[in-house]
């Protein structure tokens, strides 16, 4: 994300169910799974251009209702899967909203063109010597 970017607290909604796999008894009384849900349509922690980055980027990951769901379940505290859950989503928007840094031109310099050029040569004269030759 970027720096001091601050999503408000009550636009996360945070779900506790009850995970599978292994804990014993823990499995079956304790809901452990955290699911995260954030949407990015309306939150106000975006301006304009954020937003549509991040729908852009993220739009494989978002639900029918503009929301991104994450689920942790990692681990048999449910503190744990809440903390899990919430970096997912913050490495999740700090990819999207990274800007990729433009390309600057540049040329090749006069020795990879002489390289290249020494290369290409060389190879046309091992195909030169595979043919038959040449009766005059």
């Amino acid at each position: 994300m970027r720096p001091g970017l601050v999503l408000p607290e009550d636009e996360l909604r945070e779900d506790a169910t009850r995970a599978g796999g292994p804990g014993g008894q823990n499995v079956n009384k304790v809901a452990t799974r955290i699911t995260l849900r954030w949407s990015a349509a309306t939150s106000r922690a975006l301006d304009e251009d954020s937003r549509e980055r991040v729908q852009q980027r993220l739009a494989h990951r978002l639900t029918r209702a503009g929301e991104i769901v994450i689920h942790a379940a990692a681990s048999r505290s449910q503190v744990e899967n809440r903390r899990a859950a919430r970096e997912r989503l913050a490495e999740l928007l700090r990819q999207a909203l990274a800007r990729p840094r433009e390309r600057k031109a540049s040329r090749p310099t006069r020795a990879s063109k002489l390289r290249r050029l020494e290369h290409k040569q060389r190879r046309s004269a091992t195909k030169q010597r595979r043919q038959r030759p040449q009766d005059d």
